[in-house]
């Protein structure tokens, strides 16, 4: 009998999973495994809202390879050691795994094809399997990656992408391979109380449900922060429990403009990690400097701890970020308006930002979360660096009668539409009866230094 093992990392899932579909064809007998690394721990990644998703999505996996014969082998330990140990155990011939783009990701199969093959062994990387489209299958004239997303999603609706892959009916697993058990979900009291429950059946069920009954109205309504009428898939294609090439591919067999404008968000996804591909650094460096001399000293905490904690004094923003910290997810234009505030209005460096979605955002995802944080702050790839957006108007154009702040902000749940944005101007009993923060600067002052230290006054 030959053996192979499938390394799972980002790709927890079944349906359209390339690597377990060419190691169950290729070999009798399958290791389906997965090792809880410290080395992610150390590296600050493994926030408590991840951890209990990602327990959701192992036990999920688990499952689903039992129904088929199977089951998950999890060991604790360096990956590289781990895999090894088990090749040796199993007598695997071949590793299969999903290609990364991150520095670590790629270090990762760097050390692990090196100790492969060192033991007379092999590793076979699959592209494509995070992702719509593979990192770098698509490049300009002169350039191992697009720098700006209109010509990229030109060429990559262009391209055509693989089609899905049923999952295995059958996976056989060699009963001598020790296992611990799946990391159980962290206490409930470090996870945000409203997190979603992971896993591949529930994200598939979602997908399902959405592209049926609320894909059609996602152009019209996908910015509407009350409406809540986005797929909230993004912690199932962070985890890979939902392939994004399905993805696409369903939503394109539903087609309409709802459904080709949440295509377009997935390429977004794929746009920058292709760019994260090409250029690890930008993960902690700016990936186009603006030579920005950020805010720092007591005062920049004091903005940074209020901004956190969802105190600024204006409500849309207060509403994103207690959003944030109630369900580990924050809508997309919450996610804009907060990131704005604090790079262009506060003028406090985007990675104090980034790290703190990545300490709470179930999706925390290097690619995503840092270059949407610098695409925001102007030091990415946005062709607009300097554009600064007014929560005001925000407000009252993506939450018009003001629901979501109500939602979020309970402080302010009597205030009436007409002045829900700007709480301020309220006069008497009706501003002073409510435990809510004046605002940390006028938008005019923050605008004005903004302009001042990026040369533009």
């Amino acid at each position: 009998m030959n053996v192979s093992v499938v390394l799972f990392t980002s790709d927890l899932r079944l349906h359209d999973h390339p690597p377990l579909r060419a190691a169950v064809e290729s070999a009798s007998e399958v290791v389906p495994l997965f090792v809880r690394d410290p080395a992610v721990d150390r590296a600050g990644f493994a926030a408590p809202n991840r951890l209990a998703f990602l327990a959701d999505c192992l036990t999920d996996l688990d499952a689903g390879l039992r129904d088929r014969g199977g089951r998950l082998v999890v060991r604790g330990g360096d990956t590289v050691a781990e895999v090894l140990a088990v090749a040796r155990q199993a007598g695997a011939d071949e590793v299969h795994m999903a290609a990364g783009c991150s520095a670590f990701a790629r270090d990762r199969e760097d050390r692990l094809r090196h100790a492969l093959e060192s033991d007379g062994r092999r590793l076979r990387v699959h592209d494509g399997v995070a992702t719509a489209l593979p990192a770098g299958a698509v490049t300009p004239h002169g350039s191992d990656h697009f720098a700006v997303f209109t010509p990229y999603f030109r060429r990559w609706q262009a391209e055509r992408l693989r089609a899905p892959l049923a999952p295995p009916r059958t996976v056989r697993v060699p009963p001598a391979v020790r296992s611990e058990g799946v990391p159980a979900r962290p206490s409930a009291a470090s996870v945000s109380a409203g997190l979603a429950t992971g896993g591949e059946r529930e994200g598939r069920r979602r997908l399902t449900a959405w592209l049926s009954r609320h894909a059609d109205a996602y152009e019209a309504r996908h910015d509407d922060l009350a409406g809540d009428a986005t797929s909230r898939l993004s912690p199932y294609l962070h985890f890979g429990a939902v392939s994004a090439a399905e993805a696409v591919h369903r939503a394109r067999i539903r087609g309409g403009a709802g459904a080709e404008a949440f295509v377009r968000q997935l390429c977004w996804r794929d746009f920058h990690h292709q760019v994260l591909a090409a250029r690890p650094e930008a993960a902690t460096e700016d990936y186009r400097t603006r030579h920005d001399r950020w805010r720092r000293g007591e005062d920049a905490e004091a903005d940074l701890r209020a901004w956190r904690e969802g105190r600024t004094g204006y409500p849309v923003v207060d509403a994103a970020m207690r959003q944030l910290a109630h369900e580990g997810w924050m809508h997309n234009r919450g996610r804009l308006l907060a990131a704005s505030f604090l790079t262009k209005t506060l003028y406090i460096d985007w990675r104090a930002g980034a790290r703190h979605f990545l300490d709470l955002l179930v999706d925390g995802d290097v690619a995503d979360n840092q270059l949407n944080w610098q695409w925001v702050a102007g030091t990415g790839t946005d062709t607009r660096p300097n554009r600064v957006l007014n929560p005001v108007l925000q407000g009252k154009r993506y939450d018009p009668e003001g629901a979501y702040v109500r939602r979020w902000v309970p402080e302010l749940a009597d205030v009436p539409a007409r002045s829900i944005h700007e709480p301020w101007k309220l006069t008497g009993l009706g501003r002073a009866a409510r435990d809510y923060p004046e605002p940390l600067v006028t938008l005019a002052d923050g605008l004005a230094r903004f302009r001042h230290a990026r040369g533009l006054d």
